[in-house]
């Protein structure tokens, strides 16, 4: 499977695993990804209606930004979203390089110190 038609999830997995002390179990029936006990990315496969997504760690700022300039691929996620959580479409084409720099933007700010400092 090449990397247009590769599962979305896959994707997701592959950048989290890359990062170091990540660990993937299931939280509320979706792909979640920890460092330590924290979550940083959790999938929402049609979990809350019948699109595709993940919902990422942000920065203060991050969502209301990116929801402004695309609503068509970003989104503010239900639960977290009021923490600054990134809701991103994955059933519109996606840019993966910034995909992934958002997510590895998420581990840094979620894990300890001296982890998030050897990314």
């Amino acid at each position: 499977m090449n990397s247009t038609t590769q599962d979305p999830y896959e994707r997701i997995r592959a950048i989290c695993v890359a990062l170091p002390e990540v660990t993937e179990r299931d939280s509320h029936g979706e792909a979640t990804w920890f460092v330590g006990k924290r979550v940083f990315v959790t999938s929402a496969d049609r979990h809350h209606d019948d699109r595709r997504a993940v919902w990422i760690a942000a920065s203060d700022g991050v969502q209301e930004s990116l929801v402004e300039l695309a609503p068509d691929r970003f989104f503010r996620p239900p639960y977290v979203g009021s923490r600054g959580w990134l809701g991103v479409y994955l059933d519109v084409p996606v840019d993966w390089d910034e995909l992934a720099a958002q997510i590895v933007d998420a581990y840094r700010l979620i894990a300890p110190r001296g982890l998030a400092a050897l990314v």
